[in-house]
């Protein structure tokens, strides 16, 4: 009797997937795919790039499925996957950054409040949406990357560590700059807009 591979658990097509279950292996590809692109359009801004990542990560998967031990769950292990993978891809494109060691807080507002946990966008109307997205892509590769896991997917500080393999320390320290980088820009843009007044009008 053929076996209803939808109503098995992750672990158990992982399993029959390292068996050569090509079956088990496509249901886990339809289970993802869709938060794979989601994560890799977060992280890009780019839909033709996402789609690199998508089929990147899951030819990864797919090469790499037996040496997966079952350390992390699957949905971990495939999130890792896709984020070193859009990681890469943003290095490609990006022009020399400041290195996470030297970053420069300087530019950090100040007397702001400390970020809202939460999945930032649904707070958001479509302008500062846009003004957040040109925030994130202006932060260096590795900023961006946990900013986008933590604030936009709403993943615990834990979590992203597991998926990045860093400490939770490094996970704040990286996520307390982006978020800096990110307000101070958002001020700006604030700042421009009121400026502007009504239909974008000088005063």
């Amino acid at each position: 009797m053929t076996q209803d591979v939808k109503s098995l658990s992750d672990e158990k097509l992982v399993e029959l997937a390292q068996a050569d279950d090509e079956r088990a292996f496509e249901e886990l590809v339809g289970r993802y795919e869709t938060k794979v692109y989601s994560l890799s359009i977060k992280m890009l801004r780019n839909p033709q790039d996402a789609e690199d990542v998508l089929q990147d990560t899951f030819l990864r998967a797919y090469r790499g499925l037996k040496s997966f031990k079952g350390n992390s769950t699957f949905s971990t292990w495939i999130y890792r996957i896709t984020a070193n993978s859009a990681l890469m891809k943003l290095r490609k494109k990006q022009l020399p950054t400041v290195s996470i060691e030297d970053a420069d807080e300087r530019d950090a507002p100040i007397n702001i409040p400390d970020w809202a946990p939460g999945p930032v966008e649904q707070l958001l109307n479509q302008e500062t949406r846009e003004a957040m997205q040109d925030a994130i892509e202006s932060l260096p590769a590795e900023f961006g990357q946990v900013f986008v896991l933590r604030d936009v997917e709403g993943l615990s500080n834990a979590d992203v560590a597991e998926i990045l393999d860093l400490s939770v320390a490094a996970v704040k320290s990286r996520l307390h700059r982006a978020r800096l980088k990110v307000r101070n820009r958002l001020m700006h843009f604030f700042n421009d807009s009121r400026s502007r007044g009504p239909m974008g009008a000088r005063p």
